[in-house]
């Protein structure tokens, strides 16, 4: 029996308007979302990807279609869906254990078991002995780590996250998608991770949608590598390598 539908989208289409010129950013996108899953959407840069993510946060409004959680439309942001941003959106003033304290104290959670809920999520993210910490005083990995373990604070059933690793070192990607899948794989949670890398998007989903210009979905693929999956591993075993080849070239399709 399949899981249930978290996210349903139907003829979504998002117009911008631009010195009086209208910009097609997604045009007529289908697209559903299975509870308990974890789905990479793989795309080139302008394709409609962090738009698409935007609109299923409830961040802005479509020019045309429906989207729905959980069989409700979605008219704005809900405490259900966590989102994770491709930039670094912690508050400067604000130590580690304050920032990701934050979802809990705007929920009113009382001041104890903020306390406690934050030093939990700080020790799941790798980060005790930073706690007192500033965000200036971070690496950029460490930041990274504080802001997971800020939307996971909120105990949101669905993770929205917008190339959240991009921007690191190899390493640091590598260490940060094996603990995010490690959070996963605890907690049952949703996840739709948006990404342009390849191997990345079959490195974490069990599912992989590549989208090509204006959001229109070219391939919409099961991933059925054996869990847990070792990048070095993955890159000599022709399974992966056939799905890459095959994401490639969907890839190459959709640009066109």
């Amino acid at each position: 029996m399949s899981a249930p539908a978290v996210i349903e989208v139907s003829g979504l289409t998002k117009q911008f308007v631009k010195d009086d010129l209208g910009i097609v950013a997604v045009r007529d996108l289908d697209l559903e979302i299975a509870q308990g899953g974890f789905v990479t959407v793989l795309g080139r840069s302008g394709c409609g990807k962090s738009t698409v993510l935007n609109l299923l946060a409830g961040l802005t409004t479509p020019t045309s279609g429906t989207i729905a959680y959980r069989g409700r439309p979605v008219a704005g942001p809900r405490t259900e869906v966590g989102y994770l941003t491709q930039s670094d959106t912690l508050m400067p003033w604000r130590s580690v254990h304050r920032n990701v304290e934050l979802p809990l104290e705007i929920g009113g959670v009382p001041a104890q078991r903020r306390r406690e809920r934050a030093a939990e999520l700080i020790e799941k993210v790798g980060l005790q002995g930073f706690e007192r910490h500033y965000p200036r005083e971070l690496s950029g990995g460490m930041r990274r780590r504080v802001s997971l373990a800020r939307m996971l604070a909120g105990d949101p059933e669905t993770l929205l996250m917008d190339e959240p690793f991009g921007a690191l070192d190899a390493q640091l990607r590598a260490e940060l998608q094996a603990e995010l899948l490690r959070l996963w794989g605890e907690s049952g949670q949703t996840v739709v991770f948006v990404t342009h890398d390849i191997e990345e998007a079959l490195l974490l989903g069990d599912r992989v949608v590549v989208l090509g210009r204006v959001g229109r979905v070219v391939l919409d693929r099961p991933i059925g590598l054996p869990r847990p999956r070792d990048a070095d591993e993955l890159r000599v075993d022709p399974e992966f390598v056939a799905l890459h080849r095959e994401l490639s070239q969907a890839l190459r399709e959709g640009a066109r």
